[in-house]
């Protein structure tokens, strides 16, 4: 009655997916530890250290793109979106201790909604630099850190950004107001 040779297939093909979804989770998972740890050293100075960690994240979402280039909806998962968005926190907290114009990444294609997820992050990271900067006596670089989120926020303004999107805009406008008041209490006290 059951055509046998169909539902053989079907059973496959779900298990298939449910293979590549477990290495996905995975590898993802994997990634996206490695971003966290270069955010981590980048916080610390160690350029060095947070490279490494940053090549390495980045080798991994590159090995996976080129793996499952076929099987877009992979891509999809709550894993890989997280471990893309904090690999551009990361990537972008990187351009701008580099010095670099802070952008589009050389080597992954990363979707708007993702790319914006973690650049609404950098403010937050911008802020910890500022607060360690201000300790050391640093001021002209908690002034950049300052004029960097602001530079974001401005940009972020003119998106429309709603759902998830918009409340992360909103937590990189409290790391902005926030780095104002650090460059306040350090402009009096100077």
């Amino acid at each position: 009655m059951l055509d046998k040779k169909y539902f053989n297939q079907v059973r496959q093909e779900l298990l298939d997916y449910s293979a590549k979804r477990r290495e996905m989770i995975k590898s993802a998972g994997d990634a996206q530890h490695l971003a966290k740890k270069a955010i981590f050293a980048m916080q610390r100075d160690d350029v060095s250290e947070a490279q490494n960690y940053l090549g390495q994240a980045e080798k991994i979402i590159v090995d996976l793109n080129a793996k499952h280039k076929k099987n877009l909806g992979i891509f999809e998962e709550g894993s890989y979106k997280a471990a893309l968005e904090e690999f551009v926190e990361a990537s972008i907290f990187n351009q701008y201790l580099q010095k670099k114009n802070i952008g589009k990444l050389s080597k992954i294609n990363v979707d708007p909604d993702i790319f914006i997820s973690g650049l609404c992050d950098v403010p937050g990271e911008l802020l910890r630099y500022a607060i360690k900067s201000a300790t050391e006596k640093k001021f002209e670089e908690v002034k950049r850190c300052r004029q960097a989120a602001d530079e974001i926020i401005t940009e972020l303004v003119d998106m429309n950004l709603t759902g998830y999107n918009r409340q992360k805009f909103d937590q990189a406008k409290q790391a902005l107001h926030k780095l104002e008041q650090v460059l306040y209490e350090v402009s009096i006290r100077q």
